[in-house]
């Protein structure tokens, strides 16, 4: 009687398992935020459940209402210790010194936006791109870095002086208080679209785009601090015109997504230890019209209640 109830007990586990195959049992899902040209509508959300496969929900979650041309790019979010979804956006292509930000506790219902002026002690400061926001659990802070471009600030490089970016950065606690501007990354080269990744404590890789002409790809460098100095700037393992990466970590390997502009697609590379890295674009799906976001793991639930509310 008691062998019987083992084998029996093994068998419920063992079609479980394979009902879990078919219908992921995991309470975690993905959410990846997204624009579609002209990025005047606002927030789009796509979701998936293993990383690779997206589907869009369909609807827009926040219409833009600040900067100079009120439009909603770049969307950067991060979930912070409390269970609240912090949001920032670029809002002008130029003209603006500063950014957009709104918080949510369930990503329907949004706070006020702000615009954060984050550039006002640079009069010259042509353009604020695509802020990126991380929680550095080191130092209990959230980060946001951004690409900004200051005239004859810098070594005259390939690009025009209107167009030689560098990344800049604050922190905050609160989303009231900040700290004061500084340059983050100055890799020798016109640079947009970072994003830092956290690997382990003390361990950072930053993902960024060398935007200087003829080249336009990805490159990674590496610090042993979230606000760096981050060093050891890579060779390129994207092709050329490409840009807006976001990282999601999957069992062992990271996925990078990005923008490949060139080849009007969407890609993804996987990777290991951010030294070689595989093309898995044929192996992933993005809805059409997907535009430069961020991926951030979240409770499958949070996914359910986004359903539900269409």
């Amino acid at each position: 009687m008691f062998k019987n109830n083992i084998i029996s007990s093994l068998r419920l586990a063992i079609i479980g398992l394979f009902l879990c195959g078919l219908a992921s049992c995991s309470k975690q899902g993905y959410l990846f935020t997204s624009f579609h040209e002209p990025a005047t509508d606002g927030l789009r959300l796509l979701y998936s459940y293993d990383a690779y496969h997206w589907t869009d929900l369909n609807q827009t979650f926040l219409k833009p209402a600040i900067g100079t041309q009120k439009v909603l790019r770049d969307p950067s979010i991060v979930q912070g210790p409390d269970g609240t979804f912090h949001l920032v956006w670029t809002c002008s292509w130029k003209g603006d010194k500063g950014f957009g930000y709104a918080s949510s506790k369930d990503l329907i219902n949004w706070t006020e936006q702000k615009f954060l002026p984050v550039m006002e002690s640079e009069p010259k400061t042509v353009n604020v791109w695509a802020p990126e926001i991380f929680y550095n659990d080191e130092k209990k802070e959230f980060v946001i870095i951004w690409a900004s471009t200051i005239p004859f600030r810098f070594a005259k490089g390939i690009e025009d002086e209107d167009n030689n970016h560098r990344m800049y950065s604050i922190t905050t606690k609160d989303f009231v208080s900040f700290s004061k501007p500084e340059l983050f990354l100055d890799p020798g080269f016109s640079v947009i679209d970072a994003v830092i990744v956290k690997r382990a404590s003390k361990d950072y890789v930053l993902v960024l785009k060398d935007n200087t002409r003829p080249n336009r790809n990805l490159k990674v460098a590496f610090s042993k601090n979230a606000l760096g100095p981050y060093e050891k700037v890579s060779e390129t393992f994207s092709p050329k015109l490409t840009e807006g990466p976001t990282v999601v970590k999957t069992g062992n390997n990271w996925l990078i997504y990005f923008d490949a502009y060139g080849q009007k697609i969407y890609s993804a590379y996987k990777t290991a230890d951010f030294k070689s890295f595989k093309d898995v674009t044929s192996e992933v799906s993005i809805p059409e019209g997907h535009k430069h976001g961020t991926i951030i793991k979240v409770k499958k639930k949070v996914i359910e209640d986004l359903l539900n509310n269409r």
